[in-house]
């Protein structure tokens, strides 16, 4: 599917909307995100977050987004992780069982529905259903072509070993019968510490890496291109956890020093100058705790240094969501990350407002190491 295609069909969806709910929606109901569209990849994250377009009032007490449809085209189907997905549409024919897994995977996560509900006699009560069955909707015989003439038996050919090389002179070594008479080269057993700036070979990794990444045609096309779907995709498939060098993400954040987890596209942003250097985790947490403030600007008298202590420890910190979410106040008493003398300096309707604010717009697993 093209991208004309992709915006033709995001009409369509639209138009059909607007005649199942009468002013509704804004052509906001189905949107297409693809590398053509502006932002692109902060729809795909909002998306996830269930707040494209801002929020559905649709029924009381339940969140979503109010943008039901993306439209993609090499988007959102590798490497990209919505577990609320209930329905996947397929609008092209698909070659490659990886791909074929990769897509339909996106379905077939894990979630739990959680809304709140008044029962007949008034009272709220938090209803949830497992995410038990997905859809997909496949126009192509997808489906039907890997379940019944994909030929997954296909052997491939490979080079027969040349005469007279092996151990025994022929083609290879008999495992079996082979016994080495080497002496055990191993010496002396010595325990080491690692510390954070990492092993030589730690260092020296991001280098090798960043060589091939930028020998790479492929990705370096679709750098330019902003297909970054395409980028993470082949960067998985065909880079990471390879025999040569077992490049992972891990790897490279300890080779870069980093102190927080990142991810393939900040890697190759980095690689190619799009981003001057990798941000430390408190310079994301300053950057966000401004974008916060200036969605909530606060009073004069508000205590600003207060606020920010307690908006980072609840980004960082597990235990500290934990205990504000069950209004477990008392565990602060001898909490090392925030004491409840902090907690009271922050302002009280922003001890609700924070968490929520979190919970929307901030993708937490970038600030665990």
């Amino acid at each position: 599917m093209s991208q004309n295609h992709a915006r033709k069909l995001t009409e369509i969806f639209n138009d059909i909307a607007e005649k199942l709910y009468p002013s509704k929606y804004n052509s906001d109901f189905a949107v297409q995100v693809t590398s053509q569209v502006g932002d692109a990849q902060q729809m795909t994250i909002n998306f996830t977050n269930n707040n494209l377009n801002g929020k559905s009032s649709w029924l009381e007490g339940y969140k979503s987004s109010k943008t039901r449809i993306c439209v993609t085209v090499g988007m959102m189907t590798t490497g990209y992780d919505c577990p609320d997905l209930l329905n996947l549409c397929m609008m092209r024919p698909i070659f490659s069982p990886s791909d074929f897994v990769q897509i339909k995977g996106r379905g077939t996560r894990k979630n739990t529905f959680e809304f709140k509900h008044k029962n007949d006699i008034g009272e709220e009560e938090i209803v949830q259903h497992e995410k038990e069955v997905f859809k997909l909707f496949d126009f192509f015989a997808n489906c039907e072509y890997f379940e019944e003439k994909f030929d997954y038996d296909e052997k491939l050919k490979l080079p027969k070993p040349r005469k007279g090389s092996g151990v025994d002179g022929g083609g290879g070594i008999n495992i079996d019968k082979y016994t080495s008479h080497i002496l055990d080269p191993l010496a002396l057993l010595k325990e080491e510490q690692i510390g954070y700036e990492g092993m030589r070979i730690d260092r020296e990794l991001f280098k090798k890496f960043e060589d091939r990444i930028i020998m790479d045609d492929i990705i370096k096309r679709n750098v330019e291109l902003g297909n970054w779907e395409h980028v993470i995709s082949h960067i998985q498939g065909e880079i990471f956890d390879k025999p040569e060098e077992y490049f992972n993400l891990e790897k490279l954040r300890k080779a870069a020093k980093i102190d927080r987890k990142i991810s393939i596209r900040e890697v190759v942003e980095k690689i190619f100058g799009i981003i001057p250097k990798f941000k430390s985790k408190n310079e994301l947490l300053e950057e966000e705790f401004d974008k916060f403030i200036s969605i909530h600007p606060p009073d004069e008298n508000v205590n600003i240094r207060a606020l920010k202590y307690f908006f980072k420890a609840y980004i960082v910190d597990q235990d500290i969501r934990q205990i504000i979410e069950n209004k477990d106040f008392h565990a602060l008493q001898t909490h090392p990350t925030l004491t409840i003398s902090q907690f009271k300096a922050v302002e009280a309707k922003y001890r609700d407002v924070i968490p929520l604010y979190i919970k929307d717009y901030i993708k937490l697993e970038q600030f665990a190491a």
